[in-house]
């Protein structure tokens, strides 16, 4: 098997090298998935909980490995330090609701009958995670998933190899066993095989569409649910009742954090007339106080795209929408470690439309565009221009009129006054090109059990 490499942005080298499982070992890795899962769902809730926990425990002492990991894997400054706020919260509510939400819902408990809904796990459980969140993005699915009484497969990104081992590593040190959570190096060859084969109760995938659709080809005709989140290009909307400083803060936050490289990053913002210019001049002075520089560098707020290729999308966006008219007030010179490759300056376009690559398709990168609105109406019919409905970030004081808009937008959430952010108690969804399926809250355990009815009478 030709090896899988990981090429670090920071300096192009191979920072990893995996060789991927052979058919043979794959299928072996899911048939003792599927032998350990029925001792592990027997395990009683409370013990799945808390070895789930001691996991994540676990996985909290590797902190400083961690966040030099992903610094070298991926390029997010080391200032940040991970994931861990977020993989804690998350682990920490799932495992508070797991009781209630698991448990079987009665509908008569009688001398003549007991009537009840129970929830199954569904298997063998399969996460094909993303580079971008590593840690976050496999957990929504990760934690749910085992404290339900599924065993997991887990194959990660190219781009983040090390992820996965140091998951399994601080999972299994915790007392989880071995065959109940795998982490695994496949190609795309041996993994649509597997799904193929209906070697899984449920699959979820996070990343591109191209890569959702071809996982439900794979798994076509084998009725595996698949849960799909295929990104984004999330809008904010600024009304004319805005808190300013507020709204730049937070909406160019999202939209340069990780270098841009989130699914529910801030992608387009259309902005009320009467606060357009002040909004774009303070937009321009926020992103030139960024610093683009070696993840490494307590300096640098920005660090590079993941992938040389990835810089080269937006590049190629951001030069389209030149060459069409947009008007760039961020000077790459600001940036000199923008190198061309993976390093790339952040960008603040005006003059967009939706002609405009740039305006439509997902930059994924360091990169926005801004347009001016005259009203909601409009405001609104920009927002659901779009093949992506992942999250929508409305600014105003009103909540009732925040919620009408919302109503209207078609996206999986309607935030006001935050974005790019997951909250563990709502339902984490999108629609059209964005992909089906959901995470995190209650619904989240639905996603990796079944329902089950049972119907008892007695005689």
């Amino acid at each position: 098997m030709k090896p899988i490499q990981l090429i670090s942005p920071v300096d192009g080298r191979v920072y990893a090298e995996r060789t991927p499982l052979s058919p043979e070992a794959a299928e072996a890795a899911v048939a003792r998935a599927k032998a350990a899962q029925k001792p592990w769902a027997a395990r009683p809730l409370a013990e799945r909980i808390a070895l789930v926990k001691a996991g994540v425990a676990k996985l909290n002492e590797m902190k400083d490995v961690v966040v030099e990991e992903l610094a070298w894997q991926m390029g997010r400054p080391t200032r940040f330090g991970g994931e861990f706020g977020g993989v804690n919260a998350r682990t920490d509510y799932m495992s508070e609701i797991a009781a209630e939400t698991l448990a079987p819902k009665v509908v008569e408990d009688s001398d003549k009958f007991r009537r009840y809904l129970a929830r199954e796990p569904v298997g063998v459980v399969f996460i094909v995670a993303p580079w971008n969140y590593p840690y976050l993005t496999t957990v929504n699915t990760l934690v749910p998933a085992l404290i339900a009484g599924n065993t997991v497969i887990l194959k990660h990104a190219s781009q983040t190899l090390l992820v996965g081992e140091r998951l399994a590593e601080a999972f299994h040190a915790a007392g989880i066993p071995a065959d109940v959570f795998q982490n695994v190096v496949l190609d795309h060859a041996t993994t649509e095989r597997l799904i193929a084969a209906r070697s899984f109760g449920f699959v979820n995938f996070t990343g591109s569409v191209a890569g959702g659709a071809a996982m439900e080809k794979a798994a076509a005709g084998t009725f595996t649910p698949l849960g799909l989140e295929l990104g984004g290009k999330d809008p904010g909307y600024v009304r004319a009742d805005a808190n300013l400083d507020a709204a730049v803060d937070t909406l160019m936050d999202g939209a340069m954090y990780n270098a841009g490289q989130c699914c529910c990053g801030i992608e387009r913002i259309y902005v009320h007339e009467s606060l357009y210019d002040a909004f774009v001049e303070k937009a321009v002075a926020w992103v030139k106080g960024l610093t683009l520089g070696n993840p490494f560098d307590a300096a640098s707020t920005l660090g590079p795209m993941a992938n040389k290729r990835f810089a080269k999308v937006v590049r190629d966006q951001i030069a389209e929408a030149i060459a069409a008219g947009a008007k760039p007030l961020i000077d790459p010179a600001l940036f000199p470690a923008d190198d061309g490759g993976a390093y790339l300056a952040p960008q603040v376009l005006v003059n967009v439309d939706h002609s405009m690559r740039v305006m439509t398709e997902e930059s994924f990168g360091p990169v926005v565009g801004i347009m001016k609105v005259k009203d909601d109406e409009e405001a609104i019919a920009l927002m659901n221009d779009s093949p992506y409905g992942l999250t929508a970030s409305i600014w105003t004081e009103d909540y009732e009129t925040a919620a009408q808009i919302g109503t209207r937008i078609e996206t999986g959430t309607v935030f006001m006054n935050r974005a790019d952010y997951l909250d563990p108690a709502l339902c984490w969804t999108g629609c059209k090109d964005t992909g089906r399926g959901n995470s995190l809250s209650y619904l989240g355990f639905h996603s990796v059990t079944r329902p089950k009815s049972y119907h008892l009478k007695k005689v």
